[in-house]
């Protein structure tokens, strides 16, 4: 059940969703995600980012500059490369609760990053209606709302470098 949902969000049909995160109350923020196998899109309130698994450009908002970085360098995000997930690296067990299907995922010996997670699935759709991960002591929760799958067109996730002029931007290439 967790592997169909887990397809359904990062899968080649695509799928979007808006996003609320709370990392223990000392961070928080909120946005949408549109994703499709590697491609990946998102908007929040200081950051657009697009990957086309070429290439990843994030533009920082506040600061009128555009970052670009290959698309798989896990210098993109300081985040990225403690929330990397390999289904194989977990053992499963799901409970049937009045709010959804709750699966319990928990680390096997020696996985670094996530210890363990807690998604709770609608019980019709399957859809994801929150995820809480547990990194080192900490806990992250993410609710999300606004579930599509399908659908999504690949010129999504293509950087509109004509609507970011060198004139108003500054361009920071860490490509290696």
């Amino acid at each position: 059940m967790f592997m169909d949902t887990y397809n359904m969000v990062y899968g080649t049909q695509g799928s979007q969703l808006h996003y609320a995160v709370n990392i223990i109350g000392i961070y928080k923020t909120e946005g949408t995600i549109w994703t499709k196998g590697k491609k990946s899109k998102f908007i929040d309130e200081k950051y657009v980012a697009w990957n086309d698994d070429v290439t990843y450009y994030r533009l920082e908002r506040k600061k009128n500059r555009v970052v670009i970085y290959d698309a798989h360098s896990d210098e993109r995000d300081k985040y990225a490369t403690k929330f990397k997930f390999e289904p194989n690296n977990y053992t499963y067990s799901i409970k049937d609760t009045k709010e959804g299907y709750a699966i319990t995922l928990k680390a096997k010996r020696g996985v670094k990053g996530i210890k363990e997670a807690r998604c709770l699935l609608d019980k019709r759709t399957r859809h994801p209606i929150s995820v809480r991960i547990k990194l080192g002591i900490f806990h992250t929760t993410i609710k999300i709302s606004n579930f599509k799958a399908g659908g999504i067109a690949d010129d999504l996730f293509r950087f509109p470098r004509e609507q970011y002029s060198a004139q108003k931007y500054e361009y920071e290439d860490m490509r290696r």
